[in-house]
């Protein structure tokens, strides 16, 4: 099976694709390749990359950028030392690098947030018609924070806006980086909802939306994860989806990690 094949069997399998202007291409590489393996991550970094390579697999599934932006232009790194050494690293191991995320998201159910649920074993909790929102057993901020540091296996501490003592019951998860917009308008739309949880946000958008309506009497809270943190048991679920979509041919998942480390 060549790296385009394999390509072309995952798209099929989502509903509504291929569609025009998404970010979901093979990035590098060669599509008529004979694919040797598979590494699916959340991010296609220069030590997943490497670690790809030890495995044999040539063909790396990324959920966001390779090149440090959303379309992973690179006219504007032609000459940066970084972009090279990156560059020198794939094509030495003929790597292929093909984005999955627009349509991981597109998949029903969404392949990231299912995976998220999955492994903080939620599934049953979420709500028909919006699996964003969720009914959990009740329980203080604080310790659904650490429950879900635990169960995503999250090193880093997590944010919170808001009292952590506060008992959440409705709860509302945006994975990954929606923007303040549509993380404060689900918190305007659903005025129900005891604490939204989400990957990232910019300090001046959504978690000063929260610190206001708390200090106007809502009873809400945020909790940041982290984008990667947020994201990546989604891109572990993908390596197990990917058996039934191309049996036969391995796929690994490789976590990306945190880049942060807390001092």
């Amino acid at each position: 099976m060549t790296v385009q094949e394999a390509i072309d069997r995952i798209v099929a399998r989502v509903p509504g694709t291929p569609r025009a202007n998404s970010v979901d291409t093979l990035k590098t590489g060669r599509g008529d390749a004979a694919v040797t393996g598979i590494v699916t991550t959340f991010m296609a970094t220069v030590p997943v990359l490497r670690r790809a390579a030890a495995l044999g697999a040539n063909l790396v599934i990324t959920h966001e950028p390779t090149f440090y932006n959303h379309l992973d232009q690179t006219d504007w790194l032609a000459a940066d030392p970084v972009h090279q050494a990156k560059r020198r690293l794939i094509d030495e191991h003929g790597i292929a690098v093909f984005r999955f995320h627009d349509y991981w998201h597109q998949h029903r159910p969404d392949g990231i947030l299912y995976g998220v649920l999955r492994d903080l074993g939620w599934k049953q909790y979420a709500t028909p018609g919006d699996p964003r929102v969720l009914d959990l057993p009740a329980a203080p901020l604080a310790d659904l924070a650490v429950a879900m540091k635990e169960r995503l296996g999250i090193t880093n501490p997590v944010r919170i806006v808001g009292d952590p003592r506060l008992v959440c019951r409705r709860v509302g998860i945006l994975v990954g980086a929606w923007g303040g917009r549509p993380q404060i308008s689900l918190l305007s739309q659903r005025p129900d909802l005891d604490v939204l949880i989400v990957g990232e946000a910019a300090e001046w958008e959504t978690p000063e939306y929260v610190r206001d309506a708390a200090a106007l009497g809502r009873r809400v809270a945020l909790l940041v994860l982290g984008h990667a943190a947020s994201e990546e048991a989604g891109m572990k679920y993908l390596a197990e989806w990917l058996a039934d979509v191309l049996p036969g041919v391995l796929a690994t998942h490789v976590p990306a990690g945190d880049p942060f480390v807390s001092v």
